[in-house]
């Protein structure tokens, strides 16, 4: 078995459901008492938050590099980030290490497109929807075509992230809200929605949803656990 390294705690409350996901999966598949080998590096994500917030993604970005090269140092075969918006820096992560990084976004084309699905919307910080780094990876690597909710559904979406769910605050107004918003994004022609930041899991699940529903935490968790049994990305 290879040793997942994580990069986590942006937030803690998703990174907490990743390792309770990836010891899941392993011990679904290999039975009695077997749990995963991995190292998790959490960050403190109040040092994180400004510099997404003030477009200081280099040095964000050294942080991730320095995490991921802990990681390395002690044992880790492959890497994680345990988050969808700092999958911006992800480039970078991966030229700072040797070892590979399972990226999010490739793993969850790949759990679309197996279920021959081409039309998505996405949900996630403003980050993850208006810019290129994530929408683009999944249009040109993976051919799907991408919706994101309109300006006004975008800052409701991002403002519950990181004043509800990042803090573990879960309200159900703003479950029936994401559910109007994904509602919204099926009526202009997604056929399945995306939950594209680790914390929206926490909020709601495919029961909120008329289409298809993709967990991109569960999608990386799976995809972990694959890799660290066959040796195999993607």
């Amino acid at each position: 078995m290879k040793t997942i390294g994580l990069i986590g705690g942006m937030s803690w409350e998703s990174s907490l459901e990743y390792y309770r996901l990836i010891n899941e999966g392993v011990k679904a598949k290999l039975g009695g008492l077997h749990s995963a080998r991995c190292l998790l590096n959490s960050v403190d994500f109040a040092e994180i938050e400004p510099l997404q917030r003030l477009d200081q993604w280099e040095e964000a970005g050294e942080q991730m590099v320095a995490a991921a090269r802990q990681l390395e140092k002690g044992g880790a075969d492959f890497l994680l980030l345990c988050t969808n918006t700092m999958h911006k820096v992800a480039d970078a992560v991966q030229h700072g290490v040797s070892i590979p990084l399972l990226h999010i976004a490739d793993a969850t084309a790949h759990a679309v497109k197996a279920r021959s699905l081409a039309n998505v919307g996405l949900l996630g910080t403003r980050f993850t929807m208006e810019e290129d780094f994530y929408r683009g990876r999944l249009s040109s690597r993976h051919g799907l075509d991408v919706l994101i909710p309109e300006e006004e559904d975008r800052r409701t979406v991002h403002r519950i992230i990181y004043e509800e769910l990042c803090v573990g605050k879960i309200v159900d107004h703003s479950r029936q809200e994401y559910g109007r918003i994904m509602d919204r994004l099926a009526q202009r022609g997604a056929e399945a929605i995306i939950l594209g930041c680790t914390e929206i899991t926490l909020l709601v699940s495919q029961s909120d949803c008329s289409v298809p529903v993709f967990d991109t935490t569960w999608i990386h968790a799976e995809a972990a656990v694959e890799h660290a049994l066959s040796g195999k990305l993607g």
